[in-house]
């Protein structure tokens, strides 16, 4: 194999397997082979090419054999460099881990094995024919979840792969998103991740896997069958038409700041990996609040992101992925960059062509709020449209026009740059923060298990609880809460753009006011079937089918003035008047759009009152067949006395398709 062919990671050939590992400034790398038991057997010095790469092909060997890499060179933090061969480093390439990571203190003390301590690489093949993949269309209903908290207590999986990837392809998981009408689901993520160094002495694990030490191994915790396990539950899922996105975590590492350990980047070539300060290469750069940032715009980062990508479609199928704190994707030196290098490469890559992007758009680094900056096809979680949502049923005022643009796929963010079309994903909750329940059930967080005295997680989260803060049986507050979570589920499902809904929110489920529930791996987080609300779940369902119904929430241009008119209650258009007025309870749109099913012209009214009491609204007439309420099928309707606290849709067909 010639040098300029050289690549990383392992390959196995007919002789035995050819390993790879790239380092800028080692002086030597050892390859380590091991037993399943843990027994070192052998450690084999590494060739040196000159592109950087330290190669070695060992003949004889298999797929299943342990393996890691152990790196020589200078140890001088001050200098950046933390080079210490008494560390065993996980490949950053491995495809299979031998054990989960687990923190100990032996990982951040220079000179002490860690070998017995350090998950073993595993020689894994390809898996053959690249499987297919479903391409997300347009307004997609996501469904975001976590492995073990979707499925850990769902009586109707097998107890032996309830938490696991396993679990998602079972009939009862399928069916459940079935049921809701989801087109996806957006896996938190299922990477091999270490829990916070704080989180032992506090007797807490990571819940939510947001602190990879490698990204390309599946955690043996979630997915004990590798790469296989996710590859097959993806295609359980495919065969129902729904589609799977990964979220990935490229912002930083596990290993930490300078205090963390060595388990992998910071022994190959900390200085080339993280982003270090160019006055002081002693200090991590910590844009993420994580204590380390990944150096994305390094050439081998870059390519090391690609591969990882490339990994997840064409060995398990993987339809999008969602990416953590995605501004770092874009940092350079200078700040965040919307046309920076590996943004570019992972739109241009021909193996990702298809697949759907979504970009967390901020970190908390210098410039880290990008909302509305990412290239397009890029979707961006929008957390303006979430709070604008909320604060409107909280009864904030001057909240009309503020909804309306958020109903409308917020274009006064996306038009900046695509001029004509929304990339939202619209979300009222996602896993950080409150529950859908706990919106409208808590005023305040209460994350005191979390260890940190409750100064954990957002002081400010535009949530109300009805009377009474937190759990109660008392039957008007229980009421009053699910007619408010149907109202915000229905303000999320009527808009424009993508909608994600946080698994276990189409069933009320709270987290007892956790908003920052990152380290609760038990009933806090995982989703207690028998106490999901069945009647919110079938309502879930149908807001989903209304959605399908209609061509209007499956396009992404933003409206024109013969698409929407905005009416107050008494059927009149609104005026600047109304659009200012501190104070209003109720907003009205009328939307042009196509019935799929007939194909027939048909105007769609949404109306919503966010007060307390019964308020009348007036349908505007036209020459037609009539409106009709799609909750109950009534027809000829024009005058509506709509509940409190609710949201209301009703059609008018136009004419016979053709």
């Amino acid at each position: 194999m010639r040098d300029h062919e050289a690549r990383p990671g392992v390959r196995v050939l007919d002789r035995g397997v050819e390993f790879s590992v790239y380092s800028e400034n080692a002086a030597g790398m050892e390859l380590c082979l091991f037993t399943p038991d843990g027994t070192e057997t052998a450690h084999l010095p590494m060739s040196h090419e000159r592109s950087n790469m330290f190669r070695l092909l060992v003949d004889g060997l298999k797929p299943g054999q342990r393996y890691g890499y152990r790196a020589f060179g200078r140890y001088d933090p001050m200098a950046g460099h933390w080079f210490d061969s008494s560390k065993l480093l996980v490949d950053p390439y491995a495809r299979e881990i031998d054990a989960p990571y687990r923190y100990d203190p032996r990982l951040g003390q220079y000179g002490v094995e860690t070998a017995d301590i350090v998950p073993k690489s595993v020689v894994v093949p390809d898996l053959g024919d690249e499987p297919g993949h479903i391409d997300l269309p347009d307004g997609a209903f996501i469904y975001e979840a976590g492995v073990k908290s979707l499925t850990k207590l769902n009586p109707h999986v097998p107890e032996s792969i309830r938490g696991t990837v396993a679990a998602l392809g079972h009939p009862a998981v399928v069916e459940h998103l079935q049921k809701i009408g989801a087109d996806a689901i957006e896996l938190m993520p299922v990477t091999a991740w270490i829990d916070e160094r704080h989180l032992r002495d506090l007797g807490l694990t990571n819940a939510w896997g947001y602190n990879p030490v490698t990204f390309m191994a599946p955690d043996p915790r979630l997915c004990p069958g590798g790469i296989a396990e996710l590859r097959e539950a993806v295609e359980a899922l495919h065969k129902a038409g729904i589609a799977v996105i990964l979220d990935l975590v490229f912002n930083h590492s596990g290993e930490s700041d300078q205090f963390g350990g060595t388990l992998s980047f910071r022994g190959l070539d900390n200085a080339t990996y993280y982003r270090l300060a160019e006055d002081d290469p002693s200090v991590f750069i910590n844009d993420t609040g994580c204590g380390n940032t990944i150096a994305c715009d390094h050439p081998m980062v870059r390519r090391y992101i690609i591969d990882s990508l490339r990994f997840f479609a064409t060995q398990a199928g993987i339809d999008g992925f969602r990416f953590d704190l995605a501004p770092i994707l874009g940092r350079t030196r200078q700040g965040f960059d919307t046309h920076a290098e590996t943004l570019d490469a992972i739109l241009s890559d021909p193996a990702l062509k298809g697949r759907t992007m979504i970009a967390e758009p901020w970190d908390i680094g210098p410039g880290g709020y990008q909302l509305g900056h990412f290239p397009a096809p890029f979707l961006e979680w929008n957390d303006r449209a979430r709070d604008d949502m909320r604060r409107f049923w909280r009864g904030d005022p001057n909240m009309t026009g503020l909804l309306a643009d958020a109903l409308s796929g917020s274009s006064h963010i996306f038009s900046v740059r695509d001029q004509h079309v929304t990339r939202s994903v619209n979300f009222i909750a996602a896993h950080d923060g409150f529950s859908l329940h706990d919106v409208t059930a808590y005023v305040h967080k209460h994350n005191g298990p979390n260890g940190e005295s409750n100064r954990d997680g957002h002081d400010e989260n535009f949530s109300w609880n009805n009377g009474i803060e937190g759990e109660t049986d008392n039957g008007v507050v229980l009421s009053r809460r699910r007619q408010d979570i149907k109202a915000l589920l229905a303000t999320l499902f009527a808009s424009r753009g993508a909608i994600m809904l946080k698994a276990g929110d189409e069933g009320g489920m709270t987290q007892y006011g956790n908003n920052n529930a990152y380290c609760q791996d038990n009933e806090t987080t995982w989703i207690d079937w028998h106490a999901m609300d069945d009647d919110l779940i079938a309502y879930t369902g149908e807001l989903a089918a209304l959605r399908r119904q209609f061509s209007v929430f499956s396009e992404t241009g933003f409206f024109t003035e013969d698409e929407v008119t905005w009416l107050r209650p008494d059927g009149d258009s609104m005026s600047v008047e109304d659009w200012e007025a501190a104070e209003c309870d109720s907003l009205s749109v009328v939307l042009s759009t196509t019935e799929r099913a007939s194909g027939r012209p048909t105007r769609l009214a949404i109306l919503i009152n966010r007060s307390h009491g019964e308020m009348a609204f007036r349908l505007p007439e036209r020459d037609a067949h009539g409106w009709h309420s799609l909750a109950d099928r009534k027809r000829g309707i024009v005058e509506i006395a709509l509940a409190p606290r609710s949201v209301s849709f009703y059609a008018e067909m136009l004419s016979e398709a053709g």
